[in-house]
């Protein structure tokens, strides 16, 4: 670093996070050459009273904050994901990049204290996953739309309620949990292992009834999943897509294709449901709300997924509603009725709009 830049820094990374959380923002973003961004409610907003970053500011930054070893894997792999504490209550986590030579940061908002289902305006029938004594549920869906803070609702819930020794597995980890009726342990990627397999393998043999994977990336984390549900465990996990129809494709398509027949099969035996959600903005554009498409595994589920037929997945959805399944559209539009959201707001999160105006009342067809 050049002394000279250091001496004229003038950035406090830590009083700009203080502001992000004072203005409830969900992320803050350091780029070079720019000011702080702060996402509200979904909506970018410059911070220019802040002045622009500089790399230099990033870089003395990280260098407080990350110890040797996570220095030398930034530089060395060109990006870095991992947790800092503001203080005694705020926590982030932090992505650290490059971004055409300079380093830049974007850091989320972990919320001090972990949110129940209710306090995050969701279905409280989620918790009925919790209850399982083993198989597969998966929550999906695009970054930053509340994954995380969904599974900590359920797996605190299982932390309050049931004797259960539950294992997190998160890079990094997000919400601190306190074990409660149950034990709880947390590791974190590259600091307590070295790669998601390695901890699940590992898991297999730590004695543990229920596994939170904070992600899963690629086919050897999947099949060690599987495999853990297959033993007994209850395993909660996140992909990133945007259906179920679509993670279950997702799913079989991780396989070597020799193995997609076999993984049909498994999945069809192990998995329980899949939560598919995304967040709205609301009406009065200060809060957002979820959206969620739930499929259970029924046995007409079952079998559709070792047929091959995943296609079929939406219709089945679409008529089970009465059994606790939803759909997207239907969310949607229960959303607009309510008054939560707004009909415009909520065509843009679908690419099935027909649906959502079929699923309104009647009133609101007419405006």
């Amino acid at each position: 670093m050049d002394d000279n830049q250091n001496k004229n820094s003038q950035i406090d990374v830590d009083e700009i996070f203080r502001r992000g959380i004072k203005e409830g923002a969900s992320d803050v973003h350091l780029s070079n050459g720019l000011p702080p961004t702060i996402r509200v409610t979904g909506v970018l907003k410059p911070l220019p009273e802040f002045g622009k970053i500089h790399d230099f500011d990033i870089e003395f930054f990280v260098a407080k904050v990350l110890n040797e070893k996570q220095l030398g894997n930034l530089y060395q792999n060109k990006e870095l994901d991992t947790s800092y504490e503001l203080g005694n209550k705020e926590r982030f986590r932090m992505n650290v990049f490059f971004d055409r030579g300079k380093l830049a940061l974007t850091a989320r908002l972990i919320p001090p204290r972990i949110p129940t289902l209710e306090e995050l305006n969701l279905p409280t029938t989620l918790y009925e996953f919790c209850k399982l004594p083993h198989g597969l549920v998966l929550v999906t869906g695009p970054a930053g739309v509340g994954k995380s803070s969904t599974l900590a609702a359920m797996i605190n819930w299982i932390n309050n309620n049931k004797n259960k020794h539950i294992l997190t597995i998160e890079d990094p980890i997000e919400y601190a949990f306190t074990s409660n009726k149950s034990l709880m342990r947390q590791r974190e990627l590259n600091v307590d292992t070295l790669s998601w397999a390695g901890a699940l393998r590992s898991a297999l043999r730590e004695n543990v009834d229920v596994i939170l994977v904070g992600e899963i990336r690629d086919f050897p984390t999947m099949e060690l999943a599987i495999t853990a549900t297959e033993k007994g465990h209850l395993v909660f996990a996140t992909i990133h897509t945007y259906s179920a129809a679509q993670t279950l494709d997702h799913i079989i398509g991780m396989a070597p294709e020799h193995q997609q027949a076999q993984i049909r099969m498994q999945i069809a035996s192990v998995l329980e449901g899949v939560v598919t959600q995304t967040l709205i903005r609301g009406v009065d554009q200060s809060k957002r709300f979820p959206a969620l498409e739930i499929l259970l595994l029924t046995n007409a589920v079952r079998n559709t997924i070792r047929e091959g037929n995943t296609h079929f997945i939406n219709n089945i959805i679409n008529t089970s509603y009465d059994i606790g399944m939803n759909s997207m559209e239907r969310s949607l539009a229960s959303l607009v009725s309510e008054g939560k959201i707004e009909l415009d707001e909520a065509l843009t999160h679908t690419l099935n709009q027909d649906d959502v105006i079929r699923y309104l009342k009647p009133k609101k067809q007419k405006q």
